[in-house]
């Protein structure tokens, strides 16, 4: 009887578990990244700069200063990405939602690529490249054939996908027919989809206006572009949703398939994986061909969905790199990624009109975009920050769990 009064309730074993998992890392490095946006954001502005001029005679002032700028800056942020309030009506306030959405619609999606790689112990490096080429594809489509409204979007999908599978095939066949290490191989890819694409845009016939000197395509076929969701008011369209249907298969493919488990097998332990009767390089190549798949997906989007009067060879916007942050947020996780792709979405919207409103450079929110990346990739620094329990504790939480089950 006196052993139960040491049996930890249900309630401890569940914070335990919160405390000690890597979820939490991931929502402390935001909270921390923000942290350390607030900081830039009073030390670049001017008024905080008078007021720490006279800070011992008037130190309120050098405060109010600090909170005026911060909150401004943070409040335009959230108008900007999830509801102004300034706007007359729902239908107007809501709106910076919608562009948040629609910017992460490829951060998402291109996520995912990313993601699926590192569960197989693969880093693809190469998002930029995919993007690239699975925008030809998919704009050349687009805008040189002419076919019914729902066969054009489709066809024109299937071709970015495709492109951008051929595209992430091949550092796959080259890693596992020659070992080559697919970091080196899909950064090489990244220029080669650069240039190549850069010379079709300089090319008439190609992928070059028709009597245009420009490096640009022409603007897409009405049939092959995704359709508003709400209506022309607002830029969300159809591939946000393709983008959550496609969220759901990851999810699916990774946690309740066959496939799923040899991919997560082969990346906790290719050789235990190979003894085991998996064929790790074939394991390898699927990995890659999803995965560049998954990265063209934003390309298509970003061809047929945002940038729809034509574009050049910077429409991949950085997001092929960016994805790399998103998976990393996410932890890997087909829904982590999903609401990372989200806050990352937030910040691009928000970022602008923290620019326009309170004259914050855009660069501030790239520096908080990059610390938070830093703290992920530390996650002891951001434990002793916040004093949580070292990783370890996670075997003892698991007994604990066993312990209340058995009650």
């Amino acid at each position: 009887m006196a052993e139960a009064h040491h049996e930890p309730s249900r309630a401890h074993v569940v914070l335990r578990q919160i405390f000690t998992g890597s979820a939490i890392i991931s929502v402390l490095a935001v909270l921390l990244a923000i942290l350390v946006g607030a900081v830039l954001i009073a030390v670049t502005d001017e008024q905080v700069q008078d007021a720490a001029g006279y800070f011992f005679a008037r130190p309120m002032d050098m405060i109010s200063a600090v909170w005026d700028a911060v909150s401004g800056a943070y409040s335009s942020l959230f108008q900007g990405a999830v509801y102004n309030f300034r706007r007359p009506g729902f239908e107007n306030g809501i709106r910076p939602l919608t562009e948040t959405l629609t910017f992460a619609t490829p951060l998402i999606v291109a996520g995912l690529g990313v993601a699926l790689a590192f569960r197989v112990g693969m880093f693809n490096i190469g998002g930029r490249g995919q993007m690239l080429i699975a925008a030809a594809c998919a704009g050349w489509v687009g805008f040189s054939l002419q076919l019914p409204a729902g066969l054009h979007l489709v066809l024109a999908i299937v071709a970015g996908v495709v492109g951008g599978a051929v595209w992430g095939g091949i550092a796959g066949v080259l890693k596992a027919r020659t070992g080559a290490h697919e970091v080196i191989v899909t950064i090489m890819l990244n220029y080669v989809a650069f240039y190549l694409v850069a010379y079709l845009l300089r090319t008439p016939g190609a992928l070059q206006a028709p009597g245009q000197n420009n490096p640009k395509t022409a603007a897409m076929e009405s049939t092959a572009v995704f359709p508003k969701l709400f209506g022309d008011r607002y830029s969300l369209h159809l591939g946000f949703v393709l983008v959550v249907v496609v969220t759901v298969g990851v999810w699916w493919l990774l946690e309740r398939s066959s496939l799923g488990f040899r991919f997560r097998a082969v990346g906790e332990n290719p050789h235990a994986s190979s003894i085991a009767g998996i064929n790790v390089n074939r394991m390898y190549l699927y990995a890659m061909v999803l995965s560049g798949a998954l990265v063209g997906l934003a390309g298509v989007a970003q061809v047929l969905g945002t940038v729809t009067t034509g574009f050049g060879a910077d429409i991949d916007a950085g997001i092929g790199f960016d994805a790399i942050t998103v998976a990393l947020l996410g932890r890997s996780k087909p829904w982590g990624v999903f609401f990372a792709g989200i806050l990352f979405g937030a910040f691009k919207a928000g970022g602008f009109a923290m620019q326009a409103a309170e004259g914050i450079p855009i660069d501030i929110v790239l520096v908080v975009q990059s610390v938070i990346v830093l703290f992920i990739a530390a996650p002891p620094l951001v434990r002793a920050v916040f004093r949580l329990p070292p990783p370890g504790a996670e075997v003892a939480v698991r007994a604990d769990t066993a312990k209340v089950a058995a009650l």
